[in-house]
């Protein structure tokens, strides 16, 4: 087997980071708007604070929509477009049809605007949202540099084809991550974040009925575990063709941010292809083994570290974007 990654534990974020080449050398940084708008962040916070916990399952919404948002045009709140003139946007794609919480951002996007009008952008919103989110539900908590900038273009079919989907091999899993500047390591973590989320049948259904294309339930996928595979036939995903009925992602405890979807893949009980494909690599299993067998908060620490990186991905700063007074429209877009 191959050794595990080394499990050091970093800062979750650098203070400030370079991103871009020019000779203004525009940043992010931790609390960038500490002039522009001192209670931002605190505003924010606070919104979540009051409302997640009367609905929970908004977490796993929001890091969702964070994931999808970065992996099309950098974290550049472009998944919030709506599409116009006919144009249909990243949020049209079907990748991101199952996509919620676009009202909960506007909402927090409207309390920052009447306090800040025009200052603090909607994709600051939406990584801060994702962070206190997570750790409203008692999930890590990271530090997040600021000073995003909103994109002004919203194309679906670059969701289509940049986000990566439920049926992948681990091979172009990681090949996709590693497009954004990702690497092995976020690939695992990242994925734990399923530990929170939920799926709809139609999205694994082929696992279930027709794997190799011969169907029936005898057609199921060998890397998924029978018991669990025939427990979802018969309570959850009756019909290859269900596109209403939820399954948990980690049976028991999908609003507890834990280990449990680890401990699943080590029984083969992944529900997505992309899931049971983390454990076909011997690096990542051996990572993920490592991990069960440790505290939580090593998780905790791991998850936190990728999380911070991945909100860097593609960042537009200083003059590039906008900061949009709506999330969905862009400036030039009116009511």
């Amino acid at each position: 087997m191959a050794a595990p990654l080394t499990l050091v534990v970093v800062a979750a974020a650098v203070a400030v980071v370079f991103v871009g080449g020019g000779v203004e050398g525009w940043v992010l940084k931790e609390g960038f708007y500490e002039q522009s708008c001192p209670r931002a962040e605190a505003l924010v916070k606070h919104y979540v604070e009051q409302h997640v916990p009367l609905a929970p399952s908004v977490a796993a919404t929001l890091i969702r929509t964070h994931f999808h948002d970065c992996f099309v045009r950098g974290c550049d709140a472009s998944v919030l477009l709506n599409g116009t003139d006919g144009a249909e946007a990243e949020k049209d794609a079907a990748p991101n049809l199952t996509l919620r919480g676009f009202a909960f951002i506007d909402r927090i996007k409207s309390v920052v605007e009447s306090e800040c009008p025009g200052v603090v952008s909607c994709a600051d919103i939406l990584a801060l949202a994702t962070r206190d989110a997570i750790s409203v539900i008692g999930g890590p908590f990271w530090r997040v540099a600021t000073g995003r900038r909103d994109g002004r273009v919203s194309i679906k079919q670059e969701a289509l084809d940049q986000i990566p989907a439920p049926t992948m091999n681990f091979t172009d899993l990681l090949s996709s991550f590693q497009s954004k500047g990702l690497d092995l390591a976020d690939l695992i973590w990242l994925s734990g974040a399923h530990t929170i989320g939920i799926a709809h049948c139609n999205s694994f259904s082929k696992r279930l009925y027709n794997f190799t294309g011969k169907g029936g339930p005898g057609d199921a996928d060998p890397s998924l575990d029978a018991e669990y595979a025939a427990n979802l036939r018969r309570s959850k995903c009756a019909a290859p063709s269900d596109n209403t009925t939820i399954v948990e992602m980690d049976p028991g405890s999908f609003l507890t941010f834990d280990l449990g979807y680890y401990r699943g893949l080590l029984r083969r009980r992944g529900l997505f292809q992309s899931d049971a494909a983390l454990v076909t690599d011997a690096a990542a299993e051996a990572n993920i083994a490592s991990v069960v067998s440790s505290p939580p908060e090593v998780f905790f620490q791991v998850f936190a570290r990728s999380m911070a990186k991945l909100g860097m991905v593609g960042v537009k700063t200083g003059s590039e974007g906008e900061i949009r007074k709506h999330c969905a429209l862009v400036n030039d877009i009116h009511y």
